[in-house]
Order: C-alpha cells, then sequence, then structure tokens
C-alpha cells in the first residue's frame, strides 16, 4: 500500500479527556502556569527543557507570546477537576507530508506529574495525530541523561530507535538525544490499552492506579 501524507498539521482545537483539557496556550494560562512551575522542586524539573522556570508572571506571559510566534504548537493541560492549568505540551517537528509529527516541550507539573492526567495528555495527542489526522508517526525526543523521561517514553509505549550523539548544545552543555516512535500500526493495541488503564473503573477513590499500564505486549 501507498504511504499516505497526514490530512493536515494540528489546527489548535480544544481536546477534551475525562480528566485533562488540552487548549491551545495563551496569555490567560500565565497565572497558572508560573504558579505550577514554581511550587517546591518545580524549578527543577525544567533541567531537561529548552527553556527556565519563568521567574515571574511577565516572564511567562512573554514565553507564551514568544512559543505562540514559532513553528511547534504549545497546548496547555488543564486538570479539568478544578479548572486550572497544570502542565504544557507541544506538537513538534510538524511533517504532515511524511505523516509525521512529534511531541515535545513537555513540561507536566507536579500536581499532575506520574498520574492519570499525565497519561491521559499523551493519549489525547496520539489519538488525534492518529485517528483525527492521519499521521503514521508519532515521536518522542529526550536529552539521553534524563533517565524519567525515558522510562515514560517506555511506560506509554514508544520503542526506541537510537541515539543521536552531541545532536544540540542546551544551555552550554552538549545533549546526546534519544529517539523514540509510535507507528499507526502499532496504535490500535495502545489505544485500546490506554482506554482500559483510563476507564474510571482502575481507579480507587483517592486517584491510586488499580493495575499498571501494560503497553509492551
Amino acid at each position: 500500500m501507498t504511504p499516505q501524507p497526514a490530512r493536515s498539521a494540528p489546527q489548535g482545537l480544544t481536546l477534551e479527556g475525562r480528566y485533562t483539557r488540552l487548549e491551545p496556550i495563551a496569555r490567560h494560562h500565565a497565572p497558572d502556569l508560573f504558579a505550577v512551575a514554581n511550587l517546591p522542586g518545580g524549578p527543577e524539573r525544567f533541567r531537561w527543557l529548552f527553556s527556565e522556570a519563568p521567574s515571574s508572571l511577565a516572564a511567562a506571559e512573554a514565553w507564551i507570546d514568544q512559543v505562540n510566534a514559532g513553528q511547534d504548537r504549545y497546548v496547555a493541560v488543564l486538570d479539568k477537576a478544578s479548572g486550572r492549568a497544570v502542565g504544557q505540551q507541544a506538537w513538534m517537528r510538524i511533517r504532515p507530508e511524511h505523516g509525521s509529527i512529534e511531541i515535545g516541550g513537555v513540561y507536566w507539573g507536579l500536581p499532575m506529574a506520574r498520574s492519570r492526567l499525565a497519561t491521559e495528555a499523551l493519549y489525547l495527542f496520539a489519538r488525534h495525530a492518529f485517528d483525527d489526522l492521519g499521521y503514521r508517526r508519532f515521536e518522542w525526543k529526550c536529552n539521553n541523561g534524563n533517565e524519567p523521561s525515558k522510562a515514560a517514553a517506555t511506560r506509554f509505549g514508544f520503542t526506541y530507535e537510537g541515539l543521536f550523539r552531541q545532536d544540540m548544545i542546551v544551555k552550554g552543555q552538549s545533549r546526546d538525544t534519544a529517539w523514540f516512535s509510535m507507528l499507526d500500526s502499532e496504535w490500535p493495541a495502545l489505544r485500546s490499552e490506554y482506554e482500559r488503564w483510563l476507564s474510571p473503573d482502575n481507579f480507587d477513590a483517592s486517584g491510586g492506579q488499580k493495575t499498571r499500564l501494560a503497553t509492551r505486549g
């Protein structure tokens, strides 16, 4: 079968889940994102990102203006229970002509890190890319020193593809980049497992999982 390009780049839609809502990032998200980035332990989570934790509300607003003027398409991740923005992520390396797209720029704040909110935020991106837009390839990349990010990619069902050595200079340091991907042929089984895991029946009254996400077969 002849490979087909994706239908389009993401068009700035709001994506709704059970627990999260993904909205195109805008200045009105800045107060929440500034607050969550500066919780105790929050600034340290920017270690592997291209940017630093915002030092002021004005800095958060300026960063939002900057990314919205670029080629990547950032979204704010909202916790539907509170209505507050608790993280951000972006569509990157958007190549509809090749059917390939990346999730990057991920900052899942401490209120959502390692929770069903983070898993659903990833799932909503993957579902939109594969099911709505017809992408063939969904990418995840990170600094090779970022062990939590590599572990997350594996948990989410991405396949490790290899290492780009001395790929970038980031914050004055040489970065080796680890590449991961998920393909459209793998998505139906992964989608079923995400939906099973994200079901309310899989969580106790405190939000703890009853079973693990099993994406590795």
